[in-house]
């Protein structure tokens, strides 16, 4: 649902683990508005980073909603009361009507239930008002630029900042640095093209003649399942190492027993999704790498073992303020972190706080 909700919704869980009750007959003094009691300052309107987390956390006690206990509860029945259901209902009325259309309750009677997630990269490079890194020709786009979110993003960034940057920025100000020197002639027969276009095919024949038991999809799914508990919102080394060995197991599974049906001669979305999954195998293992080696806890990144007394985010400026590239050494081989110390003189680091 909407981040928006979360203006006039109250956040809250059972105090008690394991509650069956349903949330009209736990009373006030039974639950626990746990974003209000961690955050006075932001209470519900908490950053998401730190939101989805308290959520996480909750749910781990024991004492999340719904089915699988992964939820919490989202509850107008405040903001009913002061502002009059009119006023809702003019503000959120057509999320109102997805949300009973999907789980056939009424979010005007009984509190909404939504769920802690994953959110995308928390910062980006930096680029100028054209959209261009500090590497002449490099553009950057969407959420991999810094732009508009820091260690959190602004509400609802996510997909309006691509489509600003796509739609809007891009096109206008590529066309001044393309216009600054002659493309160079790309030329087919080039051997560094022909290798490409070798490799190209070759992965592709390959995926198409495994004709094994596995679809895409639950190759994809449990893939994700792996990244959801060992490398989510919150992380440990025991579970991430799990992950790191986990993932190559899947890879292999896929390259033996995936199937991909139909031929690469036309269209074929199977095997558009199979290259992609492929890849993913790869980026993920590399994303658990990368959050074992940071040993501290810093935006949308929450290394269980690195916080405060009271369960906030710890950082260690002095071992990783720095920039950090991993670099590919070949097929199963583990790459190589390299990293460059980030300078601060104007604007010093400091930690936030949300009490």
């Amino acid at each position: 649902m909407s981040e928006s909700l979360r203006n006039d919704g109250r956040i809250w869980v059972p105090l008690k683990k394991g509650e069956t009750r349903k949330a009209a007959n736990i009373p006030e003094a039974e639950r626990d508005y746990y974003l209000e009691r961690k955050y006075p300052s932001f209470g519900n309107l908490a950053p998401r980073d730190i939101s989805s987390r308290a959520a996480k956390q909750v749910c781990d006690e024991g004492r999340g909603v719904g089915p699988g206990g992964q939820g919490v509860f989202l509850d107008f029945a405040e903001s009913i009361g002061r502002l009059g259901e009119g006023v809702i209902r003019e503000r959120y009325g057509n999320l109102f009507e997805m949300y009973e259309r999907i789980t056939d309750e009424n979010p005007y009677k009984v509190p909404m239930r939504i769920y802690p997630a994953v959110h995308y990269t928390m910062g980006g490079l930096w680029v100028d008002y054209n959209l261009m890194s500090n590497l002449p020709g490099l553009f950057v786009l969407g959420e991999a630029n810094f732009s508009d979110h820091g260690a959190n993003r602004l509400g609802a960034s996510a997909l309006m900042q691509g489509l600003a940057d796509g739609y809007f920025v891009i096109p206008y100000t590529i066309g001044n640095y393309l216009a600054q020197g002659k493309p160079a002639k790309i030329d087919a027969s080039h051997p560094s093209v022909k290798a490409a276009e070798a490799d190209v095919s070759e992965r592709m024949k390959k995926l198409l003649s495994i004709k094994g038991k596995r679809t895409v999809d639950s190759l994809h799914k449990q893939l994700g399942l792996v990244m959801w508990e060992k490398c989510g919102m919150g992380r440990t080394r025991a579970r991430l190492e799990e992950g790191i060995a986990k993932i190559p197991e899947l890879r292999e599974e896929f390259w033996k027993n995936v199937f991909v049906p139909g031929d690469g001669d036309d269209l074929n979305i199977s095997l558009e999704k199979a290259g992609r999954l492929a890849d993913f195998f790869e980026l993920d293992e590399l994303i658990c790498r990368d959050a074992l080696a940071r040993e501290e806890s810093c935006g949308g990144h929450f290394r269980e073992e690195y916080q405060t007394p009271d369960g906030e985010a710890l950082r260690n400026d002095e071992k990783f303020a720095h920039v950090a590239a991993w670099e590919w050494k070949g097929e199963g081989a583990v790459p190589e972190r390299h990293t460059e110390a980030l300078t601060f003189e104007s604007v010093h680091l400091a930690t936030r706080s949300y009490k």
